[in-house]
């Protein structure tokens, strides 16, 4: 039982950050989109910004925050790469990735552009 806990919860939270996103403007392109590097969360786009989104539920924002490794930041940008491969400008599309932190109680703390922080 505590694994399809675990995933509802999850799906719950990705809803939670895209309602977030589609609130504040931007357009819901795609959602578990499966690349070369693995899966994409969200995928997002507001005025010609794509925006890879890996979403993180836990208890607390710190927790959240650790369940986060530089390997899994790799996966994401190879697929993310791979994905803006079917964009009609390609990888020359503007982009960044974002990490949206949900805490126990469906907080959501976004760090924007992570690669950049």
């Amino acid at each position: 039982m505590t694994a399809l806990t675990n995933h509802l919860a999850g799906r719950f939270a990705e809803d939670q950050v895209a309602a977030r996103y589609a609130g504040s403007g931007h357009a819901i392109l795609s959602r578990r989109w499966r690349g070369k590097g693995g899966e994409l969360d969200l995928v997002v786009e507001k005025d010609g910004e794509v925006v890879f989104i890996e979403v993180k539920k836990s208890q607390s924002f710190a927790r959240a925050a650790e369940r986060l490794s530089r390997r899994q930041l790799g996966r994401i940008m190879t697929s993310a790469e791979d994905y803006l491969g079917h964009m009609p400008l390609g990888r020359l599309s503007p982009a960044r990735i974002d990490v949206a932190l949900v805490d126990g109680t469906g907080c959501i703390d976004v760090i924007e552009n992570v690669m950049a922080a």
